[in-house]
Formats: structure tokens, C-alpha cells, sequence
């Protein structure tokens, strides 16, 4: 692999881990050996400098994570109030009416319940103080963290309590096959209206 390959696959890397990633897994992870792995380090930051980027790669320990330069900080401030303010899309919601009527849950509940990742529709209801941790489930592996909703939660929706949430439509408000076929004449199906469907 060249030096250049091996600056994009360790850049890439990091960018996507967007956590701390030891050098050791950084190492593995690209391919690359350990000390080459720091050369590229320095040199990302020195090319970093040299562009004016808003990048830098911190050193936390034996750890490296991808950053952005302390100078930016009032503009990352601002586009993440912005975000906060910003409506909730159909995924948050679906988040959120799933937590809310199953809480204390894990992500991986959510998850399975959407059958998508929904690691960052979590995190940004996390962020928008609609969803905080509860804990972790000491009898499942790996001691997941449980997810609930917040008092900001139930303000922002004009609940004073879960309890007012409104019910789940039960068995008995879905149309069965029978009533479906009731509902035909002559093997063709009745209109329905969009408010009916």
C-alpha cells in the first residue's frame, strides 16, 4: 500500500469511527503497521495545518480521534441549536412514540422494532433533551443502555404524564379479512376514502 493509500484508509477511518480508536485497532483496522500509523498521524495534522483545516487528530492516551479545532467551536454551537430547533422528522417520531410507550429500551429494541440502525436518530433526540439514559440492563450481554423519554419530552407534547399518552389501537381497530370482504360487491372492492385508509 503507499503512504497516500494508507493517509486516506487511516483519515477515513478515524472520520467514521468518530469516537476514540486505539492505535493498535487503527493499526489492524488499516492494515498498516503501528509506527507507520503514527508517522501518518503527524503528517495529516501537518497537512491539517497547513490548509487552514477546522481538523485535527487528538491524542487521548494511546487513542487518536478525529476533532475539530477549539476556534470552530462557536460555529459547531450554533448549527447544533439550529439542529435542536429544527422539526422532528417521521424517524424521530417513530423513535419516540417506540420508546415512549416501551421505556425503559435498549437501541437494539428500537432497532428491531424499525428493522433499521437507529443509532443516530437516538442520538439526536438525546441531544434534543427528548430521550436520556436510564441505566443499563445488567441481565443482558453486554449491559446495553436503556433509553427513556424526559420531563422536556412530555412539554414539548402537552402531557403531563405518560399515562396521558393515548392508546395503541388495539386488535379490535384494525379491519379484518371478513369485514375486507364485506366491503366488496361483485369481487371488486368499495372505495375507500384517503381518511378511511
Amino acid at each position: 500500500m503507499k503512504f497516500s493509500e494508507g493517509m486516506a484508509a487511516v483519515e477515513a477511518v478515524l472520520f467514521a469511527c468518530g469516537e476514540p480508536i486505539e492505535a493498535d485497532k487503527l493499526s489492524a483496522a488499516c492494515e498498516i503497521e503501528k509506527e507507520t500509523v503514527l508517522r501518518i498521524v503527524e503528517r495529516l495534522n501537518a497537512r491539517y495545518d497547513e490548509q487552514g483545516s477546522a481538523f485535527t487528530i487528538g491524542k487521548l492516551g494511546e487513542s487518536f480521534q478525529m476533532m475539530t479545532k477549539p476556534d470552530f467551536a462557536r460555529y459547531i454551537k450554533t448549527a447544533m441549536e439550529t439542529r435542536r430547533q429544527a422539526p422532528l422528522s417521521p424517524a424521530a417520531l417513530e423513535v419516540l412514540a417506540i420508546v415512549a410507550y416501551n421505556q425503559p429500551v435498549t437501541r437494539g429494541f428500537v432497532d428491531q422494532v424499525r428493522g433499521v440502525d437507529s443509532s443516530g436518530v437516538v442520538r439526536s433526540l438525546v441531544e434534543r433533551n427528548l430521550l436520556e439514559e436510564h441505566g443499563r440492563l445488567n441481565d443482558v450481554p453486554g449491559r446495553p443502555i436503556a433509553y427513556r423519554t424526559t420531563d422536556n419530552f412530555l412539554r414539548c407534547f402537552g402531557l403531563s404524564s405518560l399515562e396521558n399518552l393515548p392508546p395503541i389501537p388495539g386488535s379490535t381497530d384494525q379491519i379484518d379479512l371478513e369485514e375486507y370482504e364485506e366491503m366488496t360487491y361483485d369481487g371488486n372492492p368499495t372505495e375507500i376514502s384517503e381518511e378511511e385508509q
